[in-house]
């Protein structure tokens, strides 16, 4: 690792990498807080739906926001201090801008920001794993075209996930599972911002005081902020999805790799080289020992060619004590936690230094579908990612397609046409799909995957 030493240079030849921010929630509150700590990175902009939000989270974060703050971008980029917009595109648009990080969490903004971005010649970072699930190959092809640089975000499992993928391939070993832990049981693939705070021991009063929002909190709990992860982790490192969505073992850290390897070898997975997560309840609501609730987690074994060398390997797990199953055969690496956005500035200076992402989407190999969490009939409104109608599931690329399934991504404001089951998949014939920017890109990007496929319609 040399990007401090690079960061360093940087500060002492004057020229910062000039870093733009849009959304100052928590995952960008968090990067405020660490971004003014380090050299060779100025924080050029933030750009929010509320200015008064955006300077609000400085000052939480600690910032002097009447020392720091700029009367226009011209001023930031002249004086290294920070301009607050409303207009997302003005700070993309900005002069001397080197990198965008899109915290918006809105699929359709982050496409938007991502397409201006590159038209702009800015690299991004993108938080936003729905936009990247929704659109990610498609955007990673205009980010190529232009010679920049997509990303996810360090901090966050998938891009974590994707680092000891990398890891394990690049030491030579097979990757057999990968994927994080929370917390989940069945029954909260039906709940709703209603319910949620039950599930968290809080009440709703508790809840808000602490500003949380429901319906995010939600798409936490139901398995469709999982089931996106995980599908960014697959498109990024080509592996497969569970073929009925990810079944959440409980499994603590010591059983890892007893728990997820093939079932041929004893453990649940349908076949090696999958994405799961493992959860830190038992069905019956007991605390799994040892939990990976806040971590990541990587399954591997050694490769072994007509039977040669592969028990040498498993001599040094023993001798090292790296965790495996019984056999010894299968080993896993983790991560117990994660430091979300604290760990952001990682992606950035790999991106302005290295040209290099910390993870991208390489492929639609996993999609992440739209299923009702009740009955809906004609006229309907769906609510998106966490919320009353419906909770998305993993499914891989080629078997979505096929069904014209519609992603959970676009599952927010359309109307349903005709009646779904409780339990069914949506798919594109079930919804008025209006027209916008991120449905068009959305149906370029299915023309262009159903050809690469082979999938006719």
């Amino acid at each position: 690792m040399n990007l401090y030493t690079k960061l360093k240079a940087r500060q002492d030849a004057g020229k910062p990498i000039r870093v733009g921010l849009i959304g100052s929630g928590k995952f960008g509150s968090m990067f405020l807080s660490q971004v003014r700590h380090v050299p060779g990175m100025h924080l050029y902009g933030i750009a929010d739906l509320s200015a008064a939000r955006a300077e609000e989270a400085l000052t939480n974060t600690g910032w002097d926001a009447d020392a720091v703050l700029a009367s226009s971008f011209e001023d930031a980029l002249s004086s290294g201090r920070t301009m607050i917009s409303e207009d997302s595109d003005a700070l993309i648009k900005a002069s001397g801008l080197d990198v965008v990080i899109d915290a918006t969490g809105s699929p359709a903004a982050g496409i938007r920001h991502a397409l201006l971005a590159a038209e702009e010649g800015r690299h991004i970072v993108m938080v936003n794993v729905e936009a990247d699930v929704l659109a990610g190959p498609y955007l990673v092809k205009k980010f190529d075209t232009a010679g920049l640089v997509y990303s996810m975000a360090y901090g966050d499992q998938p891009a974590l996930v994707c680092e000891m993928i990398d890891w394990a391939r690049t030491c030579g070993f097979k990757i057999v599972a990968a994927g994080k832990g929370t917390k989940y049981l069945p029954q909260y693939a039906a709940s709703t911002p209603d319910t949620v705070w039950t599930h968290y021991g809080l009440t709703p009063e508790e809840a808000k005081a602490g500003g949380m929002n429901p319906q995010m909190f939600n798409s936490f709990l139901d398995g469709t902020k999982s089931a996106l992860e995980m599908a960014a982790i697959s498109n990024a490192a080509d592996l497969l999805a569970p073929r009925d969505g990810l079944k959440f073992p409980p499994a603590g850290t010591h059983d890892l790799a007893n728990v997820l390897k093939p079932v041929a070898a004893g453990g649940m997975l349908e076949e090696a080289g999958m994405v799961e997560c493992v959860s830190s309840v038992e069905r019956d609501g007991r605390h799994v020992f040892g939990d990976l609730r806040w971590g990541v987690y990587v399954t591997f074994e050694a490769m072994d060619e007509a039977g040669r060398g592969a028990d040498y390997v498993r001599r040094c797990f023993r001798e090292y004590q790296v965790v495996t199953d019984t056999s010894g055969r299968y080993a896993t690496l983790f991560r117990p936690s994660h430091l979300i956005g604290l760990e952001l500035p990682v992606s950035v200076a790999s991106a302005a230094l290295r040209g290099e992402p910390t993870g991208r989407t390489n492929a639609l190999v996993s999609d992440v579908v739209a299923v009702a969490k009740k009955a809906l009939k004609p006229g309907d409104r769906l609510d998106g990612e966490g919320g009353y109608t419906v909770w998305g599931r993993i499914a891989r690329a080629e078997d979505a397609l096929r069904a014209k399934g519609l992603p959970i991504g676009l599952a927010h404001g359309m109307s349903l046409k005709r009646d779904v089951a409780e339990g069914a998949m949506l798919t594109w014939d079930d919804v008025e799909a209006g027209e916008s920017q991120a449905v068009t890109v959305r149906r370029a990007m299915e023309d262009t995957e159903r050809t690469r496929l082979g999938i006719s319609g």
